[in-house]
């Protein structure tokens, strides 16, 4: 068997999203959201997988939404690369769904809870080992919630979830190792197939059940992933390269006074690696002929 990777935008709305995954929308949410328990009965998608449709869209249309049994309106998104102002994008995503429930001068008492669920294949949280966080409203001091606290944030990152196939135990575990490793398995496991939503979702993500149309857009869609992760890196390392310029100009000057044009021109072809190691060496130079030494024998 050969299996479609959950992390690629498209493939995990063609998996959460579509008109026959309201099983599998709702054992993943009990999971994320109430750790296991079975709390969601039922729900409603309300931008159901289209293949056509996904082609002409934005990639905004590629989260799932629904609706839970008890009116709980639910934004879930995998995100891979890590952007700009994303945390920001996502608490705008969740306060203007939020928001766009009313129409003036519907009463305020019409608004329902609005969560939202990222799956992140990046860190966004240092501080914290843990590899779901959940924020909501609270009193800093008590951590009381507050009376009308009915927009929540969840947060799961893959990289932090390290367990192997045999030490998954919760339902939570199976499913982030469901989203996290599922095109690096050759047959459904057992543990994973005795929760009957994952094996579901599993045959889902079965390359052989998928049609041509689809296959060549979740090649499209990976490609276009893999090229935005590349201009991100390389944006991310042409700015390291710059600051460490800088610094290191600054370091030559103070050791050594004015730097001659010729030498600032050459710091501009090393690479980061060459210009980490050379803001080490700087403290053994004494004139600029060291400098020069240095850089020819780079």
């Amino acid at each position: 068997m050969r299996f479609i990777s959950p992390k690629t935008d498209y493939a995990f709305k063609m998996i959460f999203g579509s008109n026959q995954s309201q099983d599998i929308l709702i054992s993943f949410l009990n999971a994320i959201i109430y750790e296991g328990k079975n709390k969601i009965q039922s729900l409603t998608i309300l931008n159901p997988y289209n293949p056509r449709q996904i082609q002409t869209l934005k990639d905004n249309y590629l989260d799932v939404r629904a609706v839970l049994d008890n009116n709980s309106h639910v934004i879930i998104e995998m995100q891979v690369a890590s952007v700009t102002a994303f945390d920001k994008r996502v608490v705008y995503n969740l306060t203007k769904t939020y928001a766009d429930q009313l129409n003036p001068p519907q009463p305020y008492m019409n608004l329902k809870p609005v969560i939202s669920v990222t799956i992140t294949d990046f860190e966004m949280f240092e501080g914290s080992s843990d590899v779901v966080n959940h924020f909501a409203f609270l009193n800093e001091k008590k951590f009381v919630k507050y009376t009308a606290a009915e927009m929540q944030l969840i947060f799961v990152e893959l990289p932090k979830f390290n367990k192997s196939l045999e030490e998954l135990e919760t339902l939570v575990d199976k499913w982030i190792y469901f989203i996290k490793e599922t095109d690096n398995l050759e047959v459904i496991p057992e543990n994973l197939g005795e929760v009957s939503a994952i094996e579901k979702a599993l045959n889902i993500a079965n390359e052989i059940n998928l049609s041509v149309e689809e296959l060549e857009l979740l090649e499209q869609r990976a490609i276009m992933v893999q090229d935005e992760s590349g201009k991100i890196l390389f944006a991310e390392e042409k700015g390291r390269i710059k600051g460490t310029i800088a610094l290191i100009i600054r370091q030559l000057k103070k050791r050594l006074g004015e730097i001659p044009e010729n030498l600032k021109n050459q710091l501009s072809d090393l690479s980061l690696e060459e210009l980490e190691n050379l803001s080490e060496d700087i403290f053994d130079f004494t004139t600029f002929d060291d400098l020069s030494n240095w850089l020819a024998n780079r």
